[in-house]
């Protein structure tokens, strides 16, 4: 568990900077959807460099877990289905199935680390 809230927190940190200081390499080779709009990019940084903080702290403090992990599954849930509607928008058009399939995954196993979190805790309506 531990290994995988570092690797997330630090994807979170790395996609946040990435979105904040080099929107143009990002929206050139990560998110080519639509027209470019810095600010909202900014905007998004702002989340990932938040919810990484949050994933690091999570690390050590087994209570912020199933919080934490709960947000982020959950908002990478909705960006799936976010990608899976802009799906053929992306330019190249191989990025948009490739940018579906990541999020997909990550959310699936961010979701088995919510699960697990929930087991650990013993919270009571956590799923078998």
């Amino acid at each position: 568990m531990k290994a995988l809230l570092i690797a997330f927190a630090a994807l979170q940190v790395v996609i946040g900077a990435l979105l904040w200081l080099t929107p143009g390499f990002f929206f050139e080779t990560i998110g080519p959807y639509g027209p470019r709009n810095d600010h909202y990019m900014g905007d998004t940084a702002t989340w990932y460099l938040a919810n990484g903080a949050a994933l690091a702290v999570a690390v050590r403090r087994e209570s912020w877990r199933l919080p934490v992990l709960f947000l982020t599954a959950v908002q990478y849930a909705l960006h799936s289905v976010n990608h899976l509607l802009d799906v053929g928008e992306a330019d190249p058009g191989w990025l948009g199935p490739a940018n579906l399939v990541a999020l997909a995954l990550a959310t699936a196993l961010l979701a088995r680390m919510l699960r697990d979190a929930a087991r650990r805790t013993g919270f009571r309506d956590a799923p078998r």
